[in-house]
């Protein structure tokens, strides 16, 4: 129940099955003549950027290789520059890298969070008219569309507000690739205004991990500026596996994605209606969140396991270890679980029959305490000066008061606790100090043991 789409194969576009093994490496080729070039697509690049900007209403499109990763970083770059930008806070840290190589000033706004659950699900529109109003100066305003948790905020609100400040609003739409097929779904970004999306393909739409798509709306950016960025941060040696795998799966979504999707719907529903018969889980659903133009990607499961007494990363772990079932990500008190286009009948079945043995034999077991993550934060220097700052180590433990020279992030998801520019609060170091002990993942700090910290010599 886990990201690539195409589930070991089994989504993948028939086109890319009948290669076959040795076949397949037939497509490992380089910009020989009538294979056009990624960085000046002329030929059947520049037709597959345009049959990929038809089919999502968008006026441009390019091709990713690095990952929607480098598609974030190229709009910091080709569109905010070193001005200041509207970020949410759960931001991916994909971010992070956009704004020191932009040198980018971030205006943090903060989702609204749903009742009962405590996740994020989207930035009320009334945050960014009051971001606007505070710095009216900002390049951009970015947004996150839908969340991992499959949740999707106001966006057509954002976007209404976006646009009546002539700034663009750009979308990491990295979980949206799928929505546009079928219409028990969210619509998808560049319908609800969005001058830009980053979709990752890979999650969900069925081609070879590491490939995305960035797609442009309207006349608010610079086309030219962005593929320009895209040459400076993306390889100068594209795979064309990778971007066969792209152009095919547009073509399968093209073709049969509304199939495909009413498949996946089904048998997650199916799922849903078997889980939530389990004592000591709840499963996030539409009533469950607060007022507003808040929706959900229902192909995602969020399961609440705290009615087990049990965290989510141990019930993710004893799936893992006992059942060989794999969730997409977990934390301290959820399992996150996709139903993809590749998804089978046997997959959902085989988690419902762990989950329910797991009910029965785990649910008195004590789980551990985990803090939420802290949500206040103070930003002292932007995160490109801190990063460039002269820095030393310092003991997490002593960090306190001192101005972060790197990041940390819980991942998955991926949302830093700590941007470098960022003062280490107190809070912050019993968090950090938490996961630390209790062996969460995490990425970002130099100390792979997180027992210091890069700090701002100041």
């Amino acid at each position: 129940m886990h990201i690539p789409g195409h589930r070991q194969g089994r989504g993948l576009p028939e086109g890319f099955l009948e290669l076959g093994n040795q076949a397949l490496f037939s497509l490992d080729l380089t910009e020989l003549p009538g294979l056009d070039d990624l960085h000046h697509p002329q030929g059947p690049i520049a037709r597959a950027q345009e049959l990929a900007a038809a089919l999502y209403g968008a006026d441009r499109s390019f091709f990713l290789v690095n990952g929607t990763t480098v598609g974030i970083e190229a709009l910091m770059l080709a569109v905010v520059g070193q001005r200041e930008v509207i970020v949410p806070r759960n931001a991916h840290r994909s971010f992070l890298g956009g704004l020191i190589l932009a040198g980018a000033d971030p205006v943090y706004v903060y989702p609204e969070t749903i009742p009962g659950f405590g996740l994020d699900c989207g930035v009320a529109p009334a945050a960014i008219r009051q971001a606007l109003v505070g710095h009216p100066g900002v390049a951009a305003i970015f947004a996150l569309y839908p969340n991992y948790y499959g949740v999707v905020g106001d966006l057509a609100g954002q976007a209404r507000i976006a646009q009546g400040a002539a700034r663009p609003l750009l979308v990491d739409e990295a979980h949206g690739a799928h929505l546009r097929f079928h219409p028990d779904l969210p619509e998808d970004a560049i319908s609800k205004g969005a001058a830009a999306c980053v979709q990752s393909t890979h999650k969900l739409g069925g081609s070879l991990t590491q490939t995305s798509l960035l797609h442009l709306k309207g006349r608010l950016i610079n086309g030219e500026g962005v593929a320009a960025a895209l040459r400076l941060l993306e390889t100068t040696s594209p795979s064309y596996i990778l971007m066969a795998s792209l152009d095919l799966a547009r073509q399968q979504l093209a073709l049969r994605g509304r199939v495909l999707l009413e498949r996946a719907l089904g048998l997650a529903e199916e799922l849903r209606g078997r889980l939530s018969r389990i004592h000591g889980l709840r499963l996030l659903a539409q009533e469950d969140l607060p007022d507003g133009n808040y929706g959900l990607d229902l192909t995602k499961l969020v399961i609440s396991v705290r009615g087990l007494g049990l965290t989510g990363y141990q019930v993710r772990d004893l799936l893992a270890e006992r059942y060989r079932v794999y969730v997409e990500m977990a934390d301290s008190s959820h399992l996150v679980a996709f139903v993809t286009i590749g998804a089978t009948r046997k997959d959902c079945l085989m988690l419902a029959c762990a989950l329910e043995d797991l009910a029965a034999r785990e649910k008195s077991l004590p789980g551990a305490i985990l803090p939420e993550a802290p949500r206040a934060y103070n930003k002292v220097m932007r995160p490109r000066d801190a990063w460039f700052s002269r820095a030393e180590r310092v003991a997490l433990a002593e960090a306190g008061g001192r101005i972060c020279a790197e990041t940390v992030a819980v991942y998955p998801p991926g949302i830093p606790a700590l941007y470098p520019g960022e003062e280490i609060t107190p809070e912050i170091i019993e968090y950090l100090t938490t996961i630390r002990d209790l062996g969460i993942p995490y990425q970002g700090p130099s100390d792979p043991a997180l027992k210091t910290l890069k700090v701002v010599v100041e």
